[in-house]
């Protein structure tokens, strides 16, 4: 079983920057991308940004510019480091884990239990 423990939420002002961490822990054998997406009430989730295990990073048009995705492969950990928040970033922020199967080949996508994220104007 895989866990991933988000952190780095909260409230901040417009303008103002937070960095989200999440490590997954548990029987990993390798992980392929990671990412981050976000969600608020009634819409569907979307991708904020994802990196693979190379280190390729792709980002929603919305983010770019303002928001860095990065990854520590030695700690299974991923993070995103966001800077110029708007109010219209508010949202819960979930990661995401795309955990080999060695036996299987393919991965499982494994969830973050979501963080709010929460800019004033």
């Amino acid at each position: 079983q895989v866990q991933l423990v988000e952190s780095g939420g909260g409230l901040v002002q417009a303008g103002g920057s937070l960095r989200l961490s999440c490590a997954a822990s548990g029987t990993i054998s390798s992980i392929n991308a990671m990412g981050w997406y976000r969600q608020v009430p009634g819409k569907q989730r979307e991708l904020v940004a994802i990196i693979t295990s190379g280190g390729n990073t792709n980002s929603a048009d919305s983010v770019k510019g303002r928001f860095t995705i990065s990854r520590d492969n030695a700690k299974n950990t991923v993070y995103l480091q966001m800077n110029s928040l708007k109010p219209e970033d508010t949202a819960v922020y979930y990661c995401h884990a795309d955990v080999s199967r060695t036996s299987l080949g393919g991965s499982i996508r494994y969830w973050g239990q979501g963080t709010q994220v929460t800019v004033s104007s």
